[in-house]
């Protein structure tokens, strides 16, 4: 255990006191004593080092603070505490300790230039992003047999057969509750029964495919950023270009193709489901029949509901691969960046996947399909 330094104060005339330090005056001798020190009142006229038996650089600005304070001269100290004192002795502790703020006039047009400059490098690199995935495809085109058709059907699995029970189990669910609550609701104008078209339409033309989406970008969006960031850190990608493999072709385009083809399947998949859950609430809630609500769907969801479900399936699937690849391909650094390079690309396939939804919505409406 560190032993603490000491103090005594003793009578040297009329000029003020003496103040007589023992003991070490190091970090950690000085700091149950550097209080009472700071507190003496009356003025001191000398500081005794004789008896330090240390000193560092902590003990010497104490010192010397007392020094300035009381005007009093210091004595006793050997030639190791006078060259510490005379280092510590010119400084001056008493400007502030955190940086001057910039003022807001100054600060809020400097960060707005810098989200700018960001967005700017951003799109620079997503279209040259976009740029490898062409001239990659174009490769395929003119050479074929350098698919990798292996690599395709395992990603199919990975995004789509794999994801077939959460999948369904929230769409069934969503079924549920949208069959539930509309039915609530139309039962106050006794039109109990169009909670088969509320189910049919919305789930064919807009929660099945949405829903899918996001949980496809949550699943799969993320594993693409993780697993390519992954890559990134580990020199892999690097390797992978050294042997003249290039990485937008075996691993992008797959994973691509792969989201898009099998968003079509695990939309229609979702809205299916969705009207099953439907079907269950009329069967046990509202007295109709599980096949006679199958069969009414037929009759009164327009077939334009079911392509505009088609449509956006593929559309979506691509904006969440494309997020998960290039939020993936951009890791540096660290391992730390995997993480936010992860959640960057969850969060704006999500972003991006509802804001088409809302284009949709106003396209399909003006064209008719509403």
């Amino acid at each position: 255990m560190n032993e603490a330094a000491q103090y005594s104060l003793e009578e040297a005339g009329a000029g003020g006191a003496r103040l007589v330090l023992a003991g070490p005056l190091t970090l950690a001798g000085i700091a149950g004593v550097e209080r009472d020190l700071r507190a003496i009142p009356g003025p001191l006229a000398i500081i005794d080092l004789g008896a330090v038996e240390e000193i560092d650089t902590i003990g010497a600005w104490v010192v010397c603070g007392l020094a300035r304070e009381h005007d009093a001269e210091i004595t006793g100290a050997n030639e190791a505490a006078e060259r510490l004192l005379a280092a510590v002795r010119g400084i001056d502790a008493s400007g502030d300790v955190r940086p001057q703020r910039i003022p807001v006039w100054e600060r809020v047009p400097l960060a707005l230039g810098e989200h700018v400059y960001g967005a700017r490098s951003g799109l620079y690199g997503v279209v040259g992003f976009f740029g490898q995935i062409l001239i990659g495809g174009a490769s395929f085109v003119r050479h074929p047999t350098r698919f990798p058709f292996k690599a395709l059907v395992h990603q199919m699995e990975l995004v789509g057969v794999s994801a077939l029970p959460i999948i369904g189990l929230m769409s069934f669910l969503i079924g549920i509750v949208i069959a539930q609550q509309g039915s609530v609701q139309l039962e106050q104008f006794g039109a109990e029964a169009l909670t088969v078209n509320l189910v049919g339409r919305i789930t064919l033309r807009e929660l099945g495919v949405l829903m899918t989406a996001i949980m496809v970008a949550g699943r799969s969006g993320s594993a693409f950023a993780a697993q390519l960031g992954t890559m990134r850190l580990t020199e892999e990608i690097d390797a992978m270009r050294t042997i003249g493999i290039s990485p937008i072709e075996v691993l992008v385009i797959p994973r691509l193709l792969a989201a898009t083809f099998m968003m079509i399947l695990l939309g229609f998949y979702a809205s299916v489901v969705a009207i099953m859950g439907g079907a269950v609430v009329g069967q046990f809630s509202l007295g109709i029949p599980f096949f006679t609500f199958l069969d009414r769907i037929q009759d009164v969801v327009p077939t334009h509901d079911l392509w505009v479900g088609l449509i956006k399936a593929p559309v979506f699937g691509l904006i969440v691969a494309l997020a998960g690849c290039y939020n993936g391909l951009q890791v540096r650094g660290n391992s730390e960046e995997v993480g936010r390079r992860t959640t960057m690309a969850v969060v704006s396939a999500i972003f991006a996947v509802i804001v088409l939804d809302a284009f949709f919505a106003v396209f399909f409406t003006e064209i008719g399909w509403g």
